[in-house]
């Protein structure tokens, strides 16, 4: 795995400049000492006498500050159902999909260099030399029976898992009338339908123990898709709507708030697909590397919350807001991004 660079490993990005931001200019813990020695040392109020302006400005960031604080905080108690967990992570066992190669692969490594065992179901073998707490089940996780005979196969190996972590995914390129019967089902086979055999086969422990994670790995383009795109988008869109009902289920049929849920919505990373597409690589919207999306999920498991994981968070906030823009704005947008899903040449 590759080292991390400063200020990440996708270079100077419009995502550093946002954390500069939120880290010095729209952080509590700098404006409101400030505004307090404005507002009750000597020095300072002469000093907002004679600057008011900057004083008006200070006031509004500290405003700012505040309400993204506190709106944090909220969205992690209701996303979290008011519940704390513990997580011992030496005793967990984590489920990877499509943990043979790409961001699969890093994620199954630092899971392992927790302490995690981790039970890979792929179906081409690892492409590394694993350590002795990663186990891999070849399994097409597109068929229910395959599914389940890995599911036994795990639980008679490593136990009842904790983790899941619905990672695999296909995309073809395809236009809609140049796509096949077979090219439209394996999109939803491996990107939607799995995150239902599979979770359905390790869910139910979870909920009776009241302990638990599901991560479903969906995309971006669940939120906005273009072009040659539309099989891997609605497949994804389905994914987030599978995650958005599980965590609603999770607390009002099956009474286990403590078993949480991270929804993880990434732009294109550096793999199999961006090799054949002209994807972008900007300042707003920066190739990821395979490590920076892995890092990030898992900082997110290792929380032991839920949350929503969302790479790059420049294009996210388009992506996520998307839908309340006026037409003409998302139809131009979905049409500018069609030149993302030529082939080179194109």
């Amino acid at each position: 795995m590759s080292s991390r660079r400063w200020p990440s490993r996708e270079g100077f990005t419009a995502d550093v400049v946002g954390h500069l931001i939120k880290s010095t200019a729209l952080a509590p813990s700098l404006t409101l000492p400030l505004y307090l020695l404005s507002k009750y040392t000597a020095k300072g109020q002469d000093l907002a006498a004679s600057r008011p302006q900057a004083f008006k400005v200070l006031k509004y960031l500290l405003a700012i500050g505040l309400v993204r604080k506190v709106n944090g905080w909220i969205n992690n108690y209701a996303l979290n159902h008011g519940t704390s967990d513990t997580y011992v992570w030496k005793s967990e066992i984590a489920v990877v999909t499509g943990g043979s190669d790409g961001i699969g692969r890093r994620v199954t490594l630092l899971l392992a260099a927790r302490g995690i065992k981790v039970a890979v179901l792929d179906v081409q073998p690892l492409k590394y030399h694993p350590p002795a707490n990663v186990h891999y089940f070849q399994c097409n996780i597109g068929s229910v029976e395959a599914v389940a005979q890995a599911a036994a196969e795990v639980r008679a190996t490593l136990g009842e898992p904790t983790i899941l972590i619905n990672n695999a995914g296909i995309a073809k390129g395809t236009t809609i009338l140049g796509g096949t019967e077979a090219t439209t089902r394996a999109h939803f086979d491996v990107n939607t339908l799995s995150h239902y055999w599979l979770t359905r086969e390790f869910l139910p422990k979870m909920v009776e123990r009241n302990h638990g994670m599901v991560v479903t790995v969906a995309s971006q383009a669940g939120y906005i898709t273009t072009a040659n795109m539309v099989d891997y988008s609605a497949s994804k869109s389905a994914a987030v709507a599978f995650h958005e009902g599980l965590t609603t289920e999770l607390v009002t049929r099956y009474k286990a708030p403590k078993v949480r849920t991270v929804l993880v919505s990434q732009g294109f990373a550096r793999t199999y697909l961006s090799s054949i597409l002209n994807a972008d690589d900007t300042f707003f919207n920066p190739l990821l590397e395979p490590e920076s999306v892995a890092e990030a999920l898992v900082g997110q498991v290792l929380t032991g919350k839920s949350g929503h994981v969302f790479l790059p968070g420049s294009t996210g906030f388009f992506a996520r807001w998307l839908r309340v823009f006026p037409y003409w704005f998302q139809n131009r947008l979905r049409d500018d991004c069609e030149k993302l899903m030529r082939k080179p040449g194109q």
